[in-house]
C-alpha cells in the first residue's frame, strides 16, 4: 500500500513540474504601448526596461508587443539616444516591434535616417495605436 501511494504521489510532483508556470497558448497576446511624453529618457527607458521584464517573466512567445512613438515620445526611438538605443535593440531581437510617427518625424525635423533599422515608420501615431486595439491589441500604459 505504502509503495502504491509513493508510486503516486512521485506521478503527481513530476507532473507538478513538468508543467510551465505560463501555458503557452495557441497564439501570442498583442499589447500596444505608446510613448508620447517629451524628454523623458528616464521613462523611456523604464518602459523598455519593463517590457524587457515581462518578456522573461511571461514568455516571448506569449506576447506581442508594438510600442508606438509619436509626440515627444519619438525621441526614445532615435539612434543617438544612449538611453534606450541598446534596450531598443535587444528588444527588437525578442520581437518587439517599434513604430515611428511620420508626423512627429516632420515636426522634430527627423529623417528616417535619424532611428535604427529596427524601427517602422507609420503615417500619424495616434491613429495607429487605436487601429492595433481595433485589431485586437490589448493597451499597455508604461
Amino acid at each position: 500500500m505504502i509503495k502504491i501511494l509513493s508510486a503516486s504521489l512521485i506521478l503527481f510532483l513530476s507532473a507538478i513540474i513538468a508543467t510551465p508556470l505560463y501555458a503557452a497558448e495557441s497564439e501570442p497576446v498583442p499589447f500596444v504601448m505608446q510613448l508620447t511624453r517629451s524628454g523623458d529618457n528616464y521613462g523611456h527607458r523604464r518602459a523598455f526596461m519593463q517590457i524587457d521584464k515581462v518578456l522573461s517573466d511571461l514568455g516571448e512567445s506569449n506576447l506581442k508587443i508594438v510600442v508606438v512613438a509619436y509626440e515627444g515620445g519619438i525621441h526614445a526611438l532615435l539612434e543617438e539616444n544612449e538611453a534606450t538605443s541598446q534596450l531598443l535593440t535587444k528588444l527588437a531581437n525578442r520581437g518587439v516591434t517599434f513604430k515611428a510617427c511620420r508626423i512627429s518625424m516632420k515636426a522634430w525635423e527627423l529623417k528616417e535616417e535619424d532611428f535604427p533599422l529596427e524601427v517602422e515608420f507609420v503615417p500619424a501615431g495616434a491613429p495607429e495605436v487605436i487601429r492595433l486595439q481595433m485589431q485586437g491589441y490589448k493597451y499597455w500604459r508604461p
